[in-house]
């Protein structure tokens, strides 16, 4: 059997992803803010970028011209490909006329009135942390610098709730190289700060700390407190009733005091108490009542192609000029051109999914949440002719203000829940119908999950399974009946 080497010629295809492909996906899947940093970003590394801004009387401000010398002592200069060096052929008057006369096409909301928008207050903003609310108080105390110091790294350890869970005294005092009791010394200065509670190590201590302050005199409460908290938290009153020797409403009285306590003294400051969001898209009712979606563009920079570096390129090559000037320019204009097709593209397409979305969910634009169907990406794919990725990709870290709130795009996308008659419903048209349900309980004898289950069954002809309920239950945040029972 013979045996050797051999060259072979062998065609094959062969699916790549260009760079220019890749930046339009990664645009596609960004946030409005994400999407503004990144064009800020490319406008910083590209000088063939710029932004189009217009003045009172509506004539377009230019970026000073820069100097080439300096473009060839800052910035390095990039190989381009030969096959790629054709560009000069091109008729660059017809081929940057839309992007060097002006800023990038859009559908923005600027062309709609005052009465068609949301008000101010839907705007993103954003709140004093805890850290900082705390740092400011310890400071006034003029403490020396190494009661500061231990201060500083308590306020540091605190979660964001409030507590200070993951560290000890010792360990603290370990970390700052100081007494355990100078820690404690000064953790209890903290724990007296505003929001009161704060940097207790467990709930019990938190509240504790909360009522030797507001109702130090209220003997049932501190009882309760230190040693019946658990029988409390379990509803329990016959337990506390014998072993304080005092009557229910006592009890009741002392319960319903410990309830207006906060648990969790950081929530108000926490990132999700002061998280607003700014929609990514608007629909709104125009002058006819037709639903229609707009961009919100409020932000991001309008880019153009800088008229400089265009009539660069259409000047005739000088004797001795090097190419490598020019090719780096022609890299940048391809990169720059690029960059403002894809976000063109993705400003398209996230109009077309919200235009399918509406023709697809009109009944809850129309009607409210019970009204919303089961819809898949698929549907929407097969709508606008795209790809399911394509959509997925849209729909994420995107949100729309609409008549009824805001919502993320992924919002009106659910999974289906059979009625008995065949009809299908909604996942989240299922979970507030159990939201309406359990609001409308008798708060001394809540529904449990099965009794939920068969509710729908019998009220609304809807198939639903024990397990279901809980889960749909359990992400609207509402605890099981035992927990949800009112005794006082």
């Amino acid at each position: 059997m013979e045996m050797g080497l051999r060259a072979q010629l062998k065609q094959t295809q062969q699916l790549r992803m260009t760079p220019q492909l890749q930046q339009a996906i990664k645009l596609l899947q960004l946030s409005r803010l994400e999407l503004i940093d990144a064009v800020q970003q490319e406008m910083n590394e590209n000088p063939i970028l710029e932004e189009a801004r217009e003045t009172y009387d509506g004539e377009s401000l230019h970026a000073q011209e820069p100097d080439l010398q300096e473009i060839k002592k800052n910035d390095k200069l990039e190989e381009v490909r030969a096959d790629e060096r054709d560009m000069d052929k091109v008729d660059w008057d017809n081929y940057l006329n839309d992007y060097s006369s002006g800023a990038m096409p859009t559908n923005s909301y600027k062309g709609l009135s005052s009465s068609e928008l949301p008000g101010i207050e839907q705007t993103l903003s954003t709140s004093e942390s805890l850290v900082d609310h705390l740092m400011v108080q310890l400071r006034m105390l003029s403490l020396d610098p190494v009661r500061e110091g231990v201060g500083a790294l308590i306020i540091g350890n605190l979660d964001e709730t409030g507590y200070l869970r993951n560290s000890t005294a010792a360990d603290l005092a370990a970390d700052a190289d100081v007494d355990e009791a100078l820690v404690e010394e000064v953790l209890g200065l903290i724990q007296q700060f505003d929001p009161l509670g704060v940097a207790a190590r467990s709930a019990q201590e938190c509240l504790l700390i909360q009522a030797r302050e507001l109702m130090p005199d209220d003997e049932t409460v501190m009882a309760i407190l230190n040693d019946h908290l658990l029988d409390l938290e379990r509803k329990k009153i016959n337990n506390i009733t014998r072993a304080l020797e005092v009557d229910d409403e006592e009890v009741i009285r002392a319960a319903r005091l410990i309830a207006g306590l906060e648990p969790k003294p950081g929530r108000p400051f926490s990132q999700e108490a002061g998280r607003y969001i700014t929609p990514d898209i608007y629909i709104v009712r125009n002058e006819d009542g037709e639903l229609v979606c707009t961009l919100n563009d409020d932000g991001l920079p309008q880019l153009r192609v800088s008229n400089y570096y265009k009539s660069m390129l259409a000047q005739k090559k000088e004797d001795g000029e090097k190419d490598e000037v020019r090719d780096y320019i022609q890299d940048k204009l391809r990169g720059a051109l690029w960059l403002i097709r894809s976000i063109e593209q993705r400003q398209s397409t996230i109009i077309k999914v919200t235009e399918s979305i509406i023709k697809f969910q009109r009944d809850f634009f129309e009607k409210g949440v019970e009204y919303l169907r089961p819809l898949v990406l698929k549907e929407v794919a097969d709508d606008i002719e795209m790809h399911e990725s394509t959509i997925s990709r849209v729909t994420t870290n995107k949100y729309v203000h609409t008549p009824r709130g805001v919502f993320e795009l992924k919002y009106f996308f659910n999974s289906a829940i059979t009625k008995t008659g065949g009809d299908d419903l909604a996942s989240e048209a299922v979970k507030a119908k159990i939201r309406d349900i359990i609001s409308g309980e008798d708060p001394k004898k809540p529904l449990s999950d099965a009794k939920i289950a068969q509710k729908l069954a019998d009220e609304q002809n809807i198939d639903i399974a024990r397990r279901t309920v809980a889960k749909y239950r359990e992400s609207m945040g509402f605890l099981s009946s035992s927990k949800r029972k009112q005794v006082f």
